[in-house]
């Protein structure tokens, strides 16, 4: 019987929890957007990063020429710039797309 009761406690506590809980989603569209922008370009950062250090693997280990080496460094430049410029835009900081990698700890 104490378990019934107990029970019945619980499942009235989660439905007073519950009928506290807004029921409406108040979707704010700038914030949507600049989340996703956020996200995205996390992403892209993550991304330039892992693409970045395998190019410095590639030149030590000798197997590119020097017009690659060239071309590589003139396209993570330009890369660099236009994050720089979507960050002012949606005005993000780098902190604010420093993902948390779990084991591999921070991003930057």
């Amino acid at each position: 019987m104490e378990e019934l009761d107990e029970i019945k406690r619980e499942i009235e506590q989660e439905q007073e929890r519950v009928k506290n809980k807004p029921r409406n989603i108040r979707a704010n569209p700038e914030q949507v957007e600049h989340g996703l922008a956020k996200l995205v370009l996390a992403i892209i950062e993550l991304l330039r990063r892992l693409l970045e250090k395998q190019a410095i693997n590639r030149i030590e280990g000798g197997s590119l020429s020097d017009e690659e080496i060239e071309r590589l460094g003139l396209t993570f430049m330009r890369l660099e710039e236009k994050m720089e410029e979507l960050q002012e835009v949606f005005e993000l900081e780098d902190e604010d797309l420093n993902l948390d990698l779990g084991p591999l700890g921070k991003l930057m």
